[in-house]
């Protein structure tokens, strides 16, 4: 997508200045934008992996006018190389860390509603009657998912919104590992997303004890009953679940493609329908299991405020996991056809005729 970087409206037109720093840059919307945005004048930070944003607010990496940026902010374009992916002088951009630090209120605030709103007490429920006729179906084991997939899919829709012109919406460490892998996120922003997510997702768990006033409780999503559930089989359906979030929140939030359909006004909506829905069908099949987590900053949280369970490193590992094939998947079929932005830019081209 062709877009050009806004120059400092006080300078005279024929005056050679210096580049603008990278905190005063800007991203001019391109003219894919519906009139009335454009008409409003919005900038925003370029950033590939923007969740919901469809990649509409992208700069073109072939265009020689962007360089300076993307030499500061690799990741605003797509299509990073390995070398630009992992360049650690990401380190020094206070806008980084900025982005960070607000990620981590937004985590910090997703993870309270969704645990506090899935939270029951530490005891495990006993299987459903084998003799009653709805089965697990008029048992809490599948109205606790029901309402805790009906208010996550509420809740990440509207924490994406509100969060995803500044930091890009990720909260969750799953979304940000799997955009590293999918190079449309660099090390450097990866590291202090999570690391930030990791710490917001702390803070929401130590106001869960202290609103809870005990650390007696599990959070839906995360927690299983050894006695009837294996730890392999646990991991197998984190896996599988985080392969199906990704999958659908990539196609809905972040193929440029989809910007042509419904843009990213909708995108944050479908994600946490993808989400919402996820979660609460992969929770309530197996008795004495919670479901998986697909946020492994959710759980962390929710074990600071309680205990930590020695199988939490599945929520970790499944999410690396499932983010690695996904990653490999992603660039076998590629949402833009693979040519460095080329079919892209040429569908601009051709909305401008």
């Amino acid at each position: 997508m062709s877009v050009a970087i806004e120059a400092n409206p006080k300078r005279d037109e024929g005056a050679g200045e210096k580049m603008e720093t990278t905190r005063h840059r800007t991203i001019r919307h391109s003219k894919s934008v519906p009139e009335p945005l454009r008409a409003a004048h919005i900038h925003t930070t370029p950033f590939a992996a923007r969740l919901g944003g469809n990649q509409e607010f992208v700069l073109d990496r072939a265009d020689p006018k962007n360089a300076a940026v993307l030499e500061d902010i690799p990741d605003a374009a797509t299509h990073m190389t390995v070398k630009q992916a992992l360049d650690l002088r990401g380190f020094r951009q206070a806008i980084l860390w900025k982005a960070a630090a607000v990620e981590g209120v937004g985590t910090m605030l997703l993870v309270y509603a969704t645990d506090w709103s899935t939270l029951s007490p530490a005891a495990y429920p006993p299987p459903p009657d084998p003799a009653s006729e709805s089965g697990v179906f008029s048992t809490a084991s599948f109205l606790g998912p029901l309402v805790g997939g009906v208010t996550s899919a509420i809740f990440i829709a509207m924490y994406i919104f509100c969060f995803g012109a500044v930091t890009g919406g990720h909260l969750n460490p799953l979304i940000t590992i799997a955009t590293f892998f999918t190079r449309l996120t660099s090390l450097p922003r990866a590291i202090l997303y999570v690391s930030f997510q990791i710490i917001g997702a702390s803070l929401a768990g130590l106001l869960i004890r202290a609103s809870y006033d005990s650390r007696e409780f599990k959070v839906g999503g995360c927690w299983l009953n050894p006695a009837e559930i294996s730890v392999s089989s646990a991991f197998t359906n984190e896996f599988s679940a985080s392969l199906v979030v990704l999958f659908m929140a990539f196609g809905v939030g972040l193929d440029p493609r989809q910007r042509q359909i419904f843009g990213p006004s909708l995108g944050p909506i479908f994600v946490g329908l993808a989400v919402g829905t996820t979660a609460f069908s992969m929770a309530f099949t197996r008795p004495g299991y919670g479901g998986a987590a697909m946020n492994p900053a959710r759980c962390f949280g929710a074990y600071v405020g309680s205990s930590f369970p020695t199988w939490h490193w599945i929520h970790w590992v499944a999410t690396i996991a499932a983010s690695v094939f996904h990653g490999i998947v992603y660039y076998m079929v590629p949402p833009w056809g693979g040519f460095a932005g080329k079919h892209e830019r040429q569908l601009v081209s051709d909305e401008e005729k």
